[in-house]
Formats: structure tokens, C-alpha cells, sequence
């Protein structure tokens, strides 16, 4: 049986939510940087202990938070070892604008993993790009890289688009099926 650890910031709780439905897909245990960028006691150990990482972060000015950035640059000593070498990876993000620059931050997330020489696994998922597409289809948002999800600035968590909380489960499905075929 796999292991999966999603580790993620979230600063108004739209990520935390993403990451929640990306861990009922996957079956995944959730991991919190807290909002001075650190883990709970035992986090390290936990993600020691995963097959797979999921990273989550908040797209804040085209990249990661500075709380997520603060974990990533601690992962150093573990990167310094090899710990995480041949783990699986994949990654989502949350911006309150369609795109707003959340490729950049996929791209931060994915050049983490491979310094840490771990192996990325993408969405898997076709866009939802026809006229008779709508908002609250899986992958509207069209990301193959990661998971990417958009909530408007003034939606509370109860407001997020449901069709971004259905592609996150179904992403979190996806690692799963990679995590038990490369296990």
C-alpha cells in the first residue's frame, strides 16, 4: 500500500480545501505548513515515511508563498542526503484569476522535485476546451502539468467552483494509481 502525503500552505483556506479533496482522491494523509512556514512536529517523519508527495501552494505574485518557499528551502537537508530520491511527486495550485501566472508556481513545484530527484506525475486529464464546456468541468482550467484551480478573490471556501473540487478528487485518483503501479 502507498503511501501519499500531501504537504501544503494555505492562506484563506481555498487551498486547504483543494488539498482536502486531492487527499479523499488519493487516500492521502494532509500535511500543513503552518502560517510561519513550518511543520507540525512529525512532518518531517512523515513525509520520510510517503511514497508519494503532493505539494500544494497558493500562487501569490507568480509563485509559491513565502511559507511554502520557507519548507522548501528547509528541504535542503533532506535533498542533501537524497531522502526523497525516487519518490513520487505532483503538485497543484490556487489563484483567484484563471491563470494568474499559476504555471510558475507548477513549474517552482516540479523543479523542487527534481533536485530532490523524485518522479512527476501530471494530471493525466484532457481539457474541457469545447463550446459546450462549462465552468464546473473537470479541468477547465486545462492544466496537464498539475493540478490548477481558480477561485475568485471575494469567494468564501463554501463559494469554490465544484468542478475544480471534482478535478482535484480526480487528480488525487491519479496519484494513487501511480503510487500503487510504482510501488
Amino acid at each position: 500500500m502507498s503511501k501519499i502525503v500531501i504537504v501544503y500552505h494555505s492562506g484563506y483556506g481555498h487551498t486547504r480545501k483543494v488539498a482536502e479533496a486531492v487527499a479523499e482522491g488519493s487516500g492521502g494523509t494532509l500535511l500543513a505548513i503552518d502560517a510561519e512556514g513550518n511543520l507540525p512536529e512529525g512532518g518531517w517523519e512523515q513525509l520520510a515515511a510517503a511514497n508519494a508527495i503532493v505539494f500544494g501552494s497558493p500562487t501569490y505574485m507568480g509563485s509559491v508563498s513565502w511559507q511554502f518557499k520557507k519548507f522548501a528551502d528547509a528541504s535542503s537537508k533532506i535533498w542533501f542526503t537524497l531522502g526523497w530520491k525516487n519518490k513520487l511527486a505532483a503538485a497543484f495550485t490556487n489563484s483567484a484569476s484563471m491563470n494568474g501566472d499559476k504555471h510558475s508556481t507548477l513549474h517552482y513545484l516540479f523543479t523542487l522535485s527534481q533536485q530532490h530527484g523524485m518522479f512527476w506525475v501530471g494530471t493525466g486529464m484532457m481539457p474541457s476546451n469545447s463550446k459546450a464546456a462549462t465552468r464546473n468541468d473537470i479541468n477547465y482550467v486545462a492544466s496537464s502539468a498539475g493540478l490548477m484551480t481558480a477561485t475568485p478573490s471575494d469567494a468564501s471556501t463554501d463559494e469554490m467552483v465544484p468542478g475544480d473540487i471534482a478535478t482535484a478528487k480526480a487528480f488525487g485518483q491519479r496519484v494513487a494509481e501511480a503510487a500503487s503501479r510504482f510501488a
